[in-house]
C-alpha cells in the first residue's frame, strides 16, 4: 500500500523520551512503566521510526473497521444459529458439552426450506470476503503491535490485552475455518470445539475494543468525507495530523498509493474472493467459478452430477450392503415393520423441490421424490411424535445418524428420498434410501438409511 522506509537515526527510539525533572514518566513510578521503557528488548529500539506510510492513521483504520463492525457480526450470529440447526437438544451438535455458553432451547424450523442455505452460506461467503478487510486493518495498526513498553498504565495493558485477543481471535477462525472448507484436517484438535469457544473469545474481545473505540472511530469518520478522499491522488496524498493512539508516523514518508487505490485494492481483493466462493451456492455453470471450495463444485453431469460431501466408498458403503437383501426397520412404542425398497416405491410418492446445503457453505436445489416420514411414522403407529432417530448403514461417523425433531417429521415435504430429479438415487446419493427434510443441514440428510425410530414426547 505504502513503503515504510526509513534507518532507525531518522527516528528516536522508545527508550529515548525524556520527562521533565521531577515528573514520573507516563504518569507512574520510574520504577513501573518507564522502567520497561528504559530497556527495549534487542531489536525495539527505534523500530517505530521504520513504518513510515503516510496513509496510516485514524481515518483508513476507522474505514476497515467500520466495515468489519458490520460484517463480523453478521458471521457470528449466522454461525450461531447454524449450530442450532444441528439439534443442539439432542446432543448432536458439536462441541455437545459448552457449559454456560450453552444457548436457548429452539426448534429448528423446516420453513423456509432454505434457511440454512442461506445462513451456512452466508457464515462461509461473508467469512472468507472479509479476510482481505482483516488483513487490511491489521496493516494500518501494525506500528502499534511493536509499541515499547505495550502499556503505560494498567488500562492501557488492558486495552492491549483485548487486542491482543482481538487479533488472535480473528486469525484463528479463519486458518481454522479455511482449513476445514479444505477438509484439510492439519489441527490436533477438535476443530468444533475449537471453532466455536475460539468465536465466543473473539466477540468478547470485539466488544470490549468496540467499547473502548467506538467514539475515536466515529470521530475519526467525521474528520474525512469518504467522497472528498476518493477523489484525492496519490500525488496530493498527505498524512493525518497526529493522532492520540500514535497510528500516525512521527516522520512519515512518501506515498506509493493513495488511499484510494488502498480501499480498492482491499475492495478488489474482497470481490475476487467473493466471485470464487458465491458459485458454490449457485447450480448450473457458476458452480465452476468456485475454484476455493473443492466440495463445492460440480463434479458431474447429469441429473446426479451435483456435489456430496462423502461417497460410498469413504463410508464403506459396498454393493453388497445396498443390494437386493436390504431392509428399512421402522419401530415406535414397541411395534415393528421391516420394507424393502419395493414395498417403498409401492407406497404413495411425493415430489418436492428442495435444497441440501452443507457445512462447508456449499448448497444445490434439486428435485426429490419418495415416502414423507409422516406416512411411515402413521405405517408403525407412532402416536404423539417427539423426534425419530434415523440411523445409516454407515458404521462410524460423526453422522452415521441423527435424530430429527418432530416438526421436522411432520413437515408434508420431509421425505424418505429413492430418487432424485426423475432417476434413482446413485450409491453416492444414498441409494437405496436417504433422507431429505426441508431447511435441515446436509449431514443430518442420512443417507444409506437402515433404521428409522419414532420416538414419542418426553411430556407426553
Amino acid at each position: 500500500m505504502s513503503a515504510d522506509r526509513t534507518s532507525p537515526a531518522d527516528h528516536p527510539g522508545p527508550g529515548s523520551r525524556t520527562d521533565p525533572p521531577g515528573r514520573p514518566a507516563y504518569g507512574f513510578p520510574r520504577r513501573g512503566w518507564a522502567l520497561l521503557a528504559e530497556h527495549p528488548p534487542p531489536g525495539a529500539r527505534g523500530v517505530d521510526g521504520r513504518w513510515r506510510s503516510p496513509l496510516r492513521g485514524p481515518w483508513l483504520t476507522s474505514v476497515y473497521g467500520l466495515v468489519l463492525l458490520v460484517g463480523l457480526p453478521l458471521v457470528f450470529l449466522t454461525g450461531l444459529l447454524d449450530y442450532l440447526a444441528y439439534g443442539p437438544q439432542f446432543g448432536q451438535a458439536f462441541p455437545r458439552d459448552v457449559g454456560w455458553l450453552r444457548l436457548p432451547p429452539f426448534d429448528w424450523p423446516t420453513r423456509p426450506s432454505w434457511l440454512f442455505r442461506v445462513t451456512q452460506g452466508l457464515h462461509v461467503t461473508v467469512g472468507i470476503t472479509l479476510i482481505p478487510v482483516v488483513l487490511g486493518k491489521l496493516w494500518s495498526v501494525i506500528p502499534k503491535l511493536f509499541d515499547w513498553p505495550p502499556a503505560r498504565s494498567v488500562a492501557q495493558l488492558l486495552e492491549r490485552l483485548s487486542l491482543l485477543l482481538l487479533v488472535g481471535g480473528i486469525l484463528f477462525e479463519i486458518a481454522t475455518g479455511l482449513l476445514d472448507i479444505q477438509y484439510a484436517y492439519l489441527f490436533g484438535f477438535d476443530f468444533y470445539t475449537a471453532h466455536y469457544f475460539g468465536a465466543w473469545v473473539f466477540v468478547a474481545a470485539l466488544v470490549t475494543h468496540v467499547a473502548l473505540k467506538l467514539r475515536r472511530m466515529l470521530t475519526a469518520l467525521r474528520s474525512r468525507p469518504v467522497r472528498a478522499e476518493l477523489t484525492v491522488p496519490r500525488d496530493a496524498t498527505r498524512p493525518e495530523p497526529p493522532d492520540p493512539d500514535g497510528l500516525v508516523a512521527a516522520r512519515p514518508g512518501p506515498a506509493t498509493v493513495s488511499r484510494r487505490g488502498a480501499l480498492a485494492l482491499v475492495g478488489g481483493l474482497s470481490l475476487l474472493l467473493a466471485g470464487l466462493t458465491v458459485g458454490q451456492t449457485l447450480d448450473g455453470r457458476w458452480r465452476r467459478t468456485a475454484l476455493l471450495l473443492p466440495r463445492g463444485r460440480q463434479p458431474g453431469t447429469g441429473p446426479t452430477g451435483f456435489p456430496v460431501n462423502r461417497t460410498a466408498a469413504a463410508a464403506g458403503i459396498g454393493a453388497a450392503d445396498t443390494g437386493a437383501g436390504w431392509r428399512l426397520t421402522l419401530r415406535a412404542d414397541g411395534r415393528q415393520a421391516t420394507l424393502d425398497r419395493a414395498a417403498l416405491l409401492a407406497m404413495p410418492q411425493h415430489t418436492a423441490r428442495l435444497p441440501i446445503a452443507c457445512v462447508e457453505g456449499w448448497s444445490t436445489l434439486q428435485t426429490w421424490t419418495g415416502v414423507r416420514l409422516r406416512d411411515l411414522a402413521a405405517l408403525v403407529g407412532a402416536g404423539a411424535l417427539g423426534s425419530a432417530h434415523v440411523r445409516s448403514l454407515e458404521k462410524a461417523g460423526l453422522f452415521a445418524q441423527a435424530t430429527l425433531q418432530a416438526n421436522q417429521v411432520l413437515d408434508p415435504d420431509s421425505l424418505l428420498a429413492l430418487r432424485v430429479n426423475g432417476v434413482d438415487l446413485t450409491p453416492d446419493h444414498g441409494f437405496p434410501a436417504r433422507v431429505i427434510v426441508p431447511a435441515l443441514p446436509g449431514v443430518h440428510c442420512t443417507k444409506w438409511v437402515s433404521e428409522i425410530e419414532f420416538r414419542g414426547r418426553t411430556d407426553a
